[in-house]
């Protein structure tokens, strides 16, 4: 059974109870294989990510973070070989651009890893997601993009949605006649396991130009 962690981000560590299904979720915790959203910044090395899987005391034998300092293949055996896959947070359009060139996106959906992503990390997780300058991507045109399609649904994820419900409801209508789009703000996850889909914190379900809050159900 296939496990996929869509998160926000977190000001602090994990809320309990996500961290309670992680620990049930993360069984194998040989590797993890982070992949960076600034992939030429090797500074950028998933410090904050990292952290709150440790607050939550889950911990592993090895860690890699794959960014260019990795050739394409050793980047491709690290994602076959991991254990958990984490997509960091950060750049949306630079990390979906790192994922085509490295050709990754194929090696995580064959994957029997947990996968997660932290806010861009999650966008790039989903089948679609809008790119636009008013959820602060830096480009004129708004555009749909591809992501890597572990679950046929949207996400916009770590967006201050509580005060531009207006924006966000006009702005992702039209893709939300064709896809469901999950939109949360911080401290929020959404978990899809098997055929099931459960919701921690503030997560907003659109479809079909409406917009509902949806139940925790953990």
């Amino acid at each position: 059974m296939k496990t996929h962690y869509y998160l926000g981000w977190f000001n602090d560590f994990f809320p309990e109870n996500l961290g309670m299904a992680l620990q049930e979720d993360i069984t194998v915790r040989k590797s993890l294989a982070m992949i960076s959203s600034n992939p030429s910044v090797f500074e950028n090395d998933g410090a904050t990510e990292r952290s709150w899987l440790e607050q939550a005391g889950i911990m592993f034998d090895e860690y890699h973070l794959i960014n260019y300092r990795l050739q394409k293949e050793d980047a491709q055996t690290i994602i076959q070989n991991a254990s958990v896959i984490f997509l960091l947070g950060g750049n949306i359009l630079n990390q979906n651009g790192f994922l085509m060139e490295y050709e990754l996106s194929d090696s995580i959906k064959k994957s029997n890893a947990v996968v997660m992503g932290a806010s861009a990390g999650a966008i790039n997780m989903s089948a679609k997601w809008l790119c636009s300058k008013n959820f602060g991507d830096e480009v004129e045109m708004s555009s749909v993009y591809d992501g890597i399609g572990l679950d046929n649904f949207s996400v916009l994820s770590h967006f201050d949605l509580e005060n531009n419900m207006a924006l966000v409801q006009s702005e992702l209508s039209p893709l939300s006649e064709e896809i469901n789009i999950y939109a949360s703000n911080k401290d929020c996850a959404v978990r899809v396991k098997g055929d099931k889909i459960d919701v921690f914190g503030n997560v907003y379900l659109i479809s079909d130009s409406k917009i509902q809050k949806l139940d925790e159900t953990l």
